[in-house]
């Protein structure tokens, strides 16, 4: 099965991880981390500056990208349509 995330057709076996999370500024210069969307929502709550939100996938062959959003409801559409397609 393939599916589509953005413009990028990806195999369904070839997924070994994906997952969403923010991204956001460590304080050291232009640096930043990603984060659990958990942590995010329940620990920071305004004590960190979200600059975006992203999907990262690694693929079995050690082959990393990821999909930049910035809103978190961005985010969860994509999320939505992924599921939409896995789900079908």
């Amino acid at each position: 099965m393939i599916i589509k995330i953005e413009n990028r057709d990806i195999t369904l076996s070839s997924i070994k991880q994906l997952y969403p999370a923010g991204i956001v500024k460590t304080g050291y210069e232009d640096e930043t981390t990603q984060v659990s969307l958990e942590w995010l929502e329940i620990e920071a709550k305004g004590k960190v500056e979200v600059v975006g939100y992203k999907i990262f996938v690694e693929l079995k062959d050690s082959e990393k990208f990821s999909f930049l959003y910035d809103t978190k409801e961005q985010l969860f559409d994509s999320i939505a349509k992924i599921s939409k397609q896995i789900n079908k």
